[in-house]
């Protein structure tokens, strides 16, 4: 049973970019529940269906105020840039959740920040012109939150960020080592930091839900037009198990002993999910997440937030001479499908055939595709961006 999770795949072509990239095959897999019962340059971008401004560089939810002292030794701390430091008033009725969920391309676009282009590299590249050919909310040809139509989120942003209101995200530290906001640098034990983390999935924003619906090779494309790439297998766990103290590896980013309550995990399917094609699939494989962050007890050491549940994400891994995808993490759903190391798959898992266990060194072979072709996409799988530190 492939990617743990699912109980069949189908490969469309539904999504299509310019004449000057071929078109891309849209793989989606659907839950048990679905049966009823420079820096490196990304590719040339194709033109946009329609034309759009330049998109904004958005201000980054979590400051951080430089006056503030903060360990020297990288860790997340307890003194610095806190979702406090965003403005949020303990004092503010809380939103809709679902007033969360983005519908308008727009609305997409503005919750991240491209790097800085030269005139040359926004003529070659032309960065906004891809970014509004590959998102969008109008269905799963482009990266988007899901389908909000039959979504359901429980969490408002106001009550994410009462959770994260005593939290450290990055410290003044972590900001200048990794140059970018809310990123992390992660090592192993003995060892120099070479690479940072995103703390949270993509957009990488404190309460905002993560992007779902994004082919590996548009993941890729859209870390490198942010000054970073999408990070490494071994990044990946090393920032999930590791301690920046020096101490043991643990087995998931929150302990040694799987918890589907510490992380959003404790969910099933609410609804069947129809297969027959990308677009029935889109409107009936609901995506419920939660904003990034809404679990606080659900992040490692180093601070990384979401490695387990929300979403699934995907990553690069090194075969041989070649980069292909990675896919791994858990989703929502994980209450399904949920299981230990070396135990007997538990009497409440569903899916039994297809339980694993989702912790940080967990190396499955889920839909291998070369990077910079990969299209496997689905509802419930998203990414983070890592970035090399000189």
């Amino acid at each position: 049973m492939e990617f743990g999770l699912f109980c069949r795949t189908t490969r469309v072509s539904q999504v299509t970019f310019a004449a000057s990239i071929a078109m891309i095959a849209v793989a989606f897999f659907l839950a048990s529940a679905c049966q009823a019962p420079p820096s490196p340059q990304p590719p040339q971008p194709p033109q946009p269906r329609s034309a759009g401004e330049k998109v904004a560089h958005a201000d980054t939810l979590v400051v951080t105020p430089a006056e503030r002292r903060a360990p020297t030794d990288g860790s997340a701390g307890d003194a610095s840039a806190t979702a406090a430091d965003s403005g949020f008033d303990a004092a503010l009725v809380e939103t809709d959740p679902m007033d969360n969920h983005h519908d308008t391309r727009d609305e997409l676009l503005g919750l991240f920040s491209l790097r800085d282009f030269s005139e040359e590299e926004e003529k070659r590249i032309r960065p906004n012109a891809y970014l509004r050919s590959v998102i969008g909310p109008e269905g799963p040809g482009r990266m988007n939150q899901g389908n909000k139509a039959i979504a359901r989120h429980l969490i408002s942003k106001e009550k994410c960020l009462a959770g994260l209101k005593n939290i450290v995200i990055q410290t003044p530290e972590q900001r200048a080592q990794c140059g970018a906001e809310n990123m992390v640098p992660a090592w192993a034990k003995g060892k120099e930091p070479t690479f940072c983390i995103d703390v949270f999935e993509f957009p990488n924003k404190a309460c905002e839900l993560p992007f779902v619906w994004t082919a590996p090779a548009q993941a890729k494309t859209v870390c490198e037009l942010q000054g970073k790439r999408l990070c490494a297998q071994q990044e990946w766990n090393l920032s999930c198990r590791g301690d920046p103290n020096g101490g043991e590896d643990q087995r998931y980013a929150y302990g040694d002993k799987v918890d589907i309550d510490i992380c959003h995990t404790n969910l099933r399917h609410r609804l069947p999910c129809n297969p027959n094609d990308a677009r029935s699939a889109f409107n009936t494989c609901t995506t419920d997440t939660e904003p990034s962050g809404s679990f606080p007890k659900c992040r490692s050491r180093f601070g990384v937030f979401d490695q387990h549940g929300n979403v699934a994400e995907v990553m690069s891994r090194r075969e041989g001479d070649k980069t292909v995808t990675q896919l791994k993490g858990s989703a929502w759903f994980y209450n399904e499908l949920v299981r230990e190391p070396g135990e007997p798959v538990p009497e409440t898992t569903t899916n039994k055939s297809g339980a694993y266990p989702d912790h940080c060194n967990f190396d499955p072979r889920w839909h291998v595709e070369p990077l910079n072709a990969a299209g496997h996409v689905n509802y419930h799988l998203g990414f983070r961006c890592c970035k090399s530190i000189p």
